[in-house]
């Protein structure tokens, strides 16, 4: 599986390491990603995201229920 957020599309971003010489390598910042699990009480189910602690930051603000309706709006989510 990749390493993705489930309900932010947040990915890897590809940047260089700069040496004190100033060589440039390519390098990978990867998302903060976690494994959760939710309950969702409107379905009345849990369910098990990979998400970004970014993400985890919304659902504490706005609710599991509102992000997942967004995520699916934007096609993040498809469960």
């Amino acid at each position: 599986m990749s390493r993705v957020c489930e309900l932010t599309g947040k990915k890897a971003m590809v940047g260089n390491n700069v040496s004190h010489a100033m060589n440039r390598t390519k390098r990978k910042f990867n998302a903060n990603l976690l494994k959760k699990r939710f309950y969702v009480p409107e379905e009345d189910k849990w369910i098990t995201l990979k998400v970004s602690a970014a993400a985890l930051k919304t659902i504490n603000k706005k609710g599991i229920a509102a992000v997942i309706k967004e995520a699916r709006a934007k096609g993040f989510l498809n469960k």
